[in-house]
């Protein structure tokens, strides 16, 4: 049961913590805001480009920035191209806002451990001009975000990986990665 709203939860967090679904949707939201404040991600009056795939990261990433388009001084801008072969910044978007979330980060962080190569990895919340505003969120919240929504988008098989194995012994696992890169990076 939801303690708020007292009814019925759409999803529990690791403290046990149950939330309905406009309490999780409010606290998603809030935390983008906080993700955006934390890392300094976006000023007043910026141009915020993105490039949607699809996918339900990309078109949370898209919902995500129209709402805050809503509350901020922002412009908020759809590109063309794919996500994964990002295109050149234009001149009159000052970021690039993309979809990367705490399991793309994570596999990517261990990755590069296992490859012994971590000097090239360039996955921080900000870096120059790009931004990662879900940077703080699991897939599955994502996933959960853009089914409440009512958000279209294609399904994709993911494989499973070692990051997704050790989070079903260790939840949390996947922020402590990240988090320990940030403490490592900052």
């Amino acid at each position: 049961m939801c303690k708020i709203c007292e009814t019925k939860p759409v999803y529990e967090f690791t403290n046990q913590r149950k939330v309905c679904k406009n309490c999780f949707i409010r606290w998603f939201q809030k935390k983008v805001l906080y993700t955006i404040k934390k890392f300094k991600m976006i000023k007043k009056g910026d141009v915020i480009g993105y490039v949607c795939g699809g996918d339900f990261r990309g078109v949370v990433l898209e919902d995500v920035l129209k709402w805050y388009e809503e509350k901020a001084p922002v412009e908020i801008v759809g590109l063309r191209g794919s996500p994964s072969n990002f295109p050149k910044i234009p001149k009159e978007v000052s970021k690039l806002a993309i979809s990367n979330d705490i399991n793309v980060i994570s596999k990517k962080i261990i990755d590069s451990i296992i490859k012994k190569d971590v000097s090239k990895l360039k996955i921080r919340p900000v870096e120059a001009r790009t931004i990662r505003p879900l940077y703080l969120f699991l897939d599955k919240e994502v996933l959960i975000y853009a089914k409440l929504r009512k958000l279209k988008f294609k399904k994709a098989k993911d494989k499973k990986q070692l990051v997704d194995e050790l989070e079903i012994k260790h939840p949390e696992v996947k922020r402590a990665v990240v988090n320990s890169y940030l403490e490592l990076y900052n």
